[in-house]
Order: C-alpha cells, then sequence, then structure tokens
C-alpha cells in the first residue's frame, strides 16, 4: 500500500501522515531527508523529532532514498517526509534525478510494508522568479505527478484537514 500526501508548506501533512502510519504501524521507520544547513532547520528537525515521540526508528536519508527504503526491511510501515527537501538535495548535489528517482520508485516496488510518502505542492504558488526555482518546480511538480500515479491512495492536506484525491479513505 503506497499512500501520497500532498500540501503546501505548514499544511499539516506531515502531522497528518505521520498519525496514519502510526494506525498502520505499531513501530515504524522514519525516513528523514532533511539536512539542517542552519539553526532554524536544525530546531525544526528538533521540534518534528520530539513531536514524533519515542515510538519511531529514524534514518536520515538525505540523498540516498532507495538505500533508506532497502535498508528498512522487515519494517511494519516507513513514512518518508519529504521528498520534496529530498529532491532540494539532489539539486544542490548536482545528481542525476532522473537515476535516483528510478531507484527510488524500484526500492517502493520492492518493499513488502505500506509506505506513506510527504511531499509539497508547489503548483499553487507564485512562479520562481529564478531560473533554479523554475527548474525545482517543473522536477518537484513532475515527480508529484509520477508518485500519484503509482500511489494507491493519494491525500491532499490543507489547514490540517485532510481531501481524499484517490483511494479509500484510512
Amino acid at each position: 500500500m503506497l499512500t501520497f500526501v500532498i500540501g503546501g508548506a505548514s499544511s499539516g501533512k506531515s502531522a497528518y501522515a505521520e498519525k496514519l502510519m502510526l494506525g498502520m504501524a505499531a513501530r515504524p521507520v522514519y525516513i528523514a531527508t532533511a539536512q539542517a544547513f542552519d539553526a532554524e532547520m536544525a530546531e525544526k528537525i528538533a521540534r518534528h523529532k520530539d513531536a514524533r515521540g519515542t515510538g519511531w526508528h529514524t534514518i536520515e536519508a538525505p540523498v540516498d532514498l532507495a538505500g533508506a527504503i532497502d535498508g528498512a526491511s522487515g519494517a511494519e510501515g516507513i513514512l518518508i517526509d519529504c521528498a520534496t527537501l529530498w529532491l532540494s538535495n539532489l539539486m544542490l548535489a548536482e545528481a542525476d534525478i532522473d537515476a535516483a528517482e528510478a531507484e527510488a520508485f524500484d526500492a517502493l516496488d520492492r518493499c513488502g510494508c505500506p509506505v506513506v510518502v510527504v511531499s509539497n505542492e508547489v503548483g499553487q504558488g507564485v512562479v520562481p522568479d529564478t531560473p533554479m526555482g523554475r527548474r525545482f518546480r517543473i522536477i518537484q511538480g513532475g515527480f508529484n505527478q509520477r508518485l500519484a500515479a503509482r500511489a494507491d491512495r493519494v491525500v491532499a492536506v490543507m489547514a490540517g484537514l485532510p481531501l481524499v484525491l484517490k483511494g479509500d479513505p484510512a
């Protein structure tokens, strides 16, 4: 079962995804893609970790998402938070994004447990004013569309409220 949770920044998508995953697995794996490049991000990561509590096993995977999914073999469930930061990290590393996406999708196909992937919706905001920002929006939007097509369930979260776009509600 692959569930895709999408929404804007600070929409409540991570909290919703965590609650959803805890309903599927007693001790899930949390694949964290964030990197603390500054104090503000370090504080945000710490807040998220504290809010999750101790019931999660965390794997830090800012770039190697496929390896982290494969490394979580035997897990009852996996939450990936979030695809947006993962793609940003790949861009900053000047990685082959198409190859990384293909590897991640292959790893998801091999995974034998429920997976929830969180991502930002980037197509409802202002057009970025930099070439890199516009390139990122295209990459993220395409990834989101391909993930949504593969997913069994897609849930949009706005103002903390889930709206099921595809599949059965939880």
